[in-house]
């Protein structure tokens, strides 16, 4: 077995991983009812859908991610009183 383990466990596909860590192609919440998934055509957009329906257009993975907190807790104070 060589000393180097790095030469010895190479990676066949890397190729295919991903070269921007941290910026996944979409996000979906774990209840399921709000998810951003990309446009298509647009390497950074990614579209906002809640329980079915298209609501709003992020520029990109952050802004996606939190608007759909944000607004998960805006009707969440909403559905308690």
């Amino acid at each position: 077995m060589p000393s180097d383990y790095r030469k010895f466990y190479t990676c066949p596909n890397k190729g295919i991983l991903d070269t921007v860590p941290g910026s996944p192609e979409g996000y979906v919440t774990k209840d399921g009812m709000w998810a951003a998934v990309p446009i298509l055509g647009s390497k950074t957009k990614l579209q906002i859908i809640n329980n079915g329906e298209f609501v709003h257009v992020a520029r990109n993975y952050d802004s996606a991610k939190a608007y759909i907190l944000r607004e998960i807790k805006k009707n969440g104070k909403r559905s308690r009183s």
